[in-house]
């Protein structure tokens, strides 16, 4: 008995001294680690809370290097340039991002630019007439994806005839580097002025005395916050960096057909991109089969569309009409999507682009249908006279509490006294892609930009043999239940009489003469 309780004693000897060699071994690594390295761990610390503490300046770029070797094969060589990022070096550049320019700067170079108003590249392609195509870019700060539509953009035919117009509510030296290196038709570039990055402690941006969004009434007036009384129809208080993006949208149209010199006299097209979108090269093709076939087949038709939100498609070279999936109609098609993304929606794997052969095809489908916001907002074109007609109710517009643009216009569309909705003429296949799966409103932790890209270059290889139709015929549509469901209420976030006011005002500003400036 007594060995047996001298080796129990001797058993937990040894793993004491085991466990103590063990903690003397670690402490040894995390001490060395220390010594070698604990003056940059320290730095990023710091550096993590000035960032944090400075985040209304210094708001992260998508920027990734990441372009896939599967990707950069689908793009000719000569384009390689726009996907190139460059290194930060050593000099003043090498911490712009960290420590950029202060906010009087940026005022400063925003009001220059929009001035000046130059269109680079003009000597090259010619002024802007009449009937210039111009293509509005909505920009933010995905810079990667930025990448990928300017050089889907430089594969377009015709694009040399065109105007592009790149919006911006973010100041960023590399953006703009990018934008002023376009050499394949006319650039113009423009700049929200009333932007979150320079406004950060002030209305439009988020000043310190606002109410919090989710405080309660009771709460915000006992706080006297500066929007006390004027929650959304949710409840909410407003979000200065979602409120910006209805506030984009209004300003850059307005910009665009009531501003600019160069647009005086415009009555063309005019087509409404953003950053993360990615067009095929017969997109300006297809957008004037779409113009002649509207004034033939439907004048009352005001909008154009050459995207839709569908991503699964099936291709075959021929058609087999016996194919169940075959038979669907386009609503048909929407639902049988939104079911499957809304069963996929937690799934990791991404969803892949296939092709319909009814969409692609020699003799390609068009529908003639109501507009309706989440369906028809991507590749969105219309004219000066629809513009028009959108700002005689410019106060339905500025004073309905939604903080999303489309969701504000189909409001207009479902309300204009003794009017139909906006008709609108789409191509079924489309023309105009979303390949933005991060960034504002996704927030996926598997955001890989090459992986749906390569899809998008893999679905519009699988097609290229129906590209540039001769000919498209239209069909008209009722539209589904949801194209016809009246809105009763908005999404919120535009309760604040502060964004009214400031929606409303961007109308009257006048046309402005372009200034030349002479730098020395």
């Amino acid at each position: 008995m007594p060995r047996l309780k001298y080796a129990s004693i001797l058993r937990v000897l040894l793993i004491l001294g085991l466990f103590c060699v063990w903690v003397q071994i670690m402490l040894s690594a995390t001490n060395g680690a220390l010594d070698k390295d604990g003056d940059n761990i320290l730095a990023d610390l710091l550096q993590t809370n000035l960032t944090n503490n400075e985040e209304p300046f210094t708001e992260e770029l998508m920027n990734s290097n990441e372009t896939s070797e599967q990707v950069l094969a689908l793009v000719p060589p000569e384009l390689h340039k726009y996907l190139t990022v460059h290194p930060r070096n050593s000099s003043a550049n090498a911490t712009e991002r960290y420590s950029p320019k202060n906010v009087s700067d940026i005022l400063r170079a925003i009001q220059r630019v929009n001035d000046a108003q130059t269109i680079y590249n003009e000597d090259i392609f010619g002024p802007v007439q009449n009937d210039t195509i111009i293509i509005a870019i909505q920009v933010h700060t995905r810079l990667t994806y930025l990448r990928h539509l300017i050089v889907s953009l430089a594969q377009a035919k015709d694009i040399d005839r065109t105007l592009l117009i790149f919006s911006h509510d973010y100041y960023d030296e590399e953006i703009n580097n990018l934008v002023r290196s376009i050499d394949f038709t006319k650039v113009m570039q423009i700049f929200y002025p009333y932007s979150v990055q320079t406004h950060p402690l002030e209305f439009p941006g988020m000043d310190p005395n606002d109410c919090p969004r989710d405080a309660k009434l009771e709460q915000a007036l006992k706080l006297k916050c500066n929007n006390a009384l004027h929650p959304d129809l949710h409840g909410h208080y407003r979000e200065a960096k979602y409120a910006q993006t209805k506030h984009h949208w209004w300003w850059k149209a307005n910009r665009i057909f009531n501003q600019l010199q160069c647009t005086a006299s415009h009555t063309g097209m005019v087509v409404f991109l953003e950053e993360d979108h990615y067009v095929a090269e017969d997109f300006i093709h297809i957008l004037n089969l779409l113009r002649t076939t509207a004034d033939k087949t439907c004048p009352q038709c005001e909008i154009l569309c050459l995207g839709t939100y569908l991503k699964t498609y099936q291709y075959h070279s021929t058609s087999d009409k016996r194919k169940k999936h075959l038979t669907l109609n386009y609503i048909q098609q929407v639902r049988a999507i939104s079911e499957e993304r809304r069963k996929r929606q937690h799934d990791t794997q991404t969803w892949n682009y296939q092709v319909y052969p009814n969409l692609y095809a020699n003799t390609q489908k068009v529908e003639i249908t109501p507009w309706h916001s989440s369906m028809h907002n991507m590749g969105m074109v219309f004219n000066r006279t629809v513009w028009t007609n959108i700002l005689e109710l410019q106060e339905q517009f500025c004073a309905y509490d939604d903080y999303n643009w489309d969701y504000s216009l189909l409001h207009l569309s479902q309300n204009r006294p003794g009017r139909e909705k906006f008709k609108v003429i789409l191509c079924k296949g489309p023309r105009v892609f979303h390949i933005g799966e991060c960034g504002f409103h996704h927030k996926k932790s598997n955001c890989n930009a090459s992986t749906v890209i390569s899809k998008v270059q893999k679905l519009l290889q699988d097609a290229k043999s129906y590209l540039f139709p001769p000919r498209v015929t239209a069909t008209i549509s009722a539209g589904g239940a949801k194209h016809n469901k009246k809105l009763i209420k908005g999404n919120g976030g535009w309760g604040d009489l502060r964004d009214q006011e400031l929606c409303t005002n961007m109308t009257r500003v006048e046309r402005q003469m372009r200034k030349y400036i002479y730098y020395t």
